[in-house]
């Protein structure tokens, strides 16, 4: 270990020996006192220079921590568990985790965008420019629907029923993919968003929305097969999206991320996506978009 005198330590850190021993007075520089000599450790006084690094707009920090954000995805939180990765989950919806990424506060975002682009993950991808070394990794495709009370029996079996009946329908957050969808089908329904019968507050997550519908506190709402599989509801399928994760270069070959890649290979990803239902794990692994 490399140890500095008071002198050493003050000139290393360019400052005077008396704000020096002020900072040791109160405790705030880490220092250690043998044989009633102060010795100052290199290397946490570079730690410690460090920790009070201000980050201008746009910088990011070198390391996002081990947290993949955005969607919630039942099938993504059983490989994050199953391929050993250390990387835990932050569920905010797309919007949500994207802005994350781009705040260094997440080392990768689970995203499903919905507008009229022919693919809209890569083009959103695209789009940031704050993300100029941006990796889109195929996840899987999702099978998008209405989830509706066990035996359907307000008869819901379209948009277009649930905008004529006056159903009450459990929303997600602005940002969420699943209200990304709803907007999108809603605009090509011809139809206004006022017309929408709506649960509030917007539920955060898939198997939130799923809970509400359980529970009788709202008719239907917009959610994966998976989600009403699980909670054991109706389903009708309205759409399939790509489910893909967003990640700067380097991220990608940090050995979190190629576990999980590994594993997205491997027979029992293709099983437990098949047990979970509603997904399609041809795209699995693929890098999609790089930039």
């Amino acid at each position: 270990m490399d140890l500095l005198t008071t002198v050493e330590a003050a000139d290393y850190l360019r400052l005077g020996e008396r704000k020096l021993y002020e900072l040791v007075a109160k405790n705030r520089i880490p220092c250690s006192k043998v044989t009633g000599k102060w010795l100052f450790p290199r290397n946490e006084l570079d730690r410690w220079v460090l920790s009070g690094l201000a980050h201008p707009d746009g910088m990011i920090p070198p390391e996002p921590p081990p947290i993949v954000g955005g969607s919630q995805d039942d099938l993504l939180e059983w490989s994050l568990r199953q391929a050993g990765s250390g990387l835990a989950s932050l569920t905010e919806g797309t919007a949500g985790g994207v802005a994350r990424l781009l705040r260094g506060e997440v080392a990768a975002a689970a995203i499903h965008f919905h507008n009229d682009a022919a693919d809209p993950n890569v083009e959103a991808a695209r789009a940031m420019p704050r993300l100029h070394d941006a990796v889109l990794i195929g996840f899987t495709r999702r099978e998008q629907g209405l989830l509706l009370p066990p035996g359907n029996p307000r008869s819901l079996n379209s948009l277009a029923d649930v905008l004529e009946s006056g159903a009450k329908i459990a929303m997600r957050q602005v940002g969420a993919g699943a209200q990304m969808l709803l907007d999108v089908l809603v605009a090509r329904a011809g139809a206004n968003q006022r017309r929408l019968n709506r649960l509030e507050p917007p539920c955060l997550t898939g198997p939130d929305l799923a809970a509400a519908i359980r529970t009788g506190r709202a008719d239907c709402g917009i959610a994966t097969r998976a989600a009403a599989r699980a909670a054991g509801l109706e389903f009708v399928s309205l759409a399939w999206e790509n489910f893909d994760l967003l990640m700067r270069q380097r991220t990608y070959f940090q050995p979190s991320i190629q576990a999980l890649i590994r594993l997205m290979a491997q027979d029992s990803f293709a099983q437990r996506a098949a047990e979970l239902t509603g997904y399609d794990t041809g795209p699995a692994g693929q890098v999609r978009f790089f930039h």
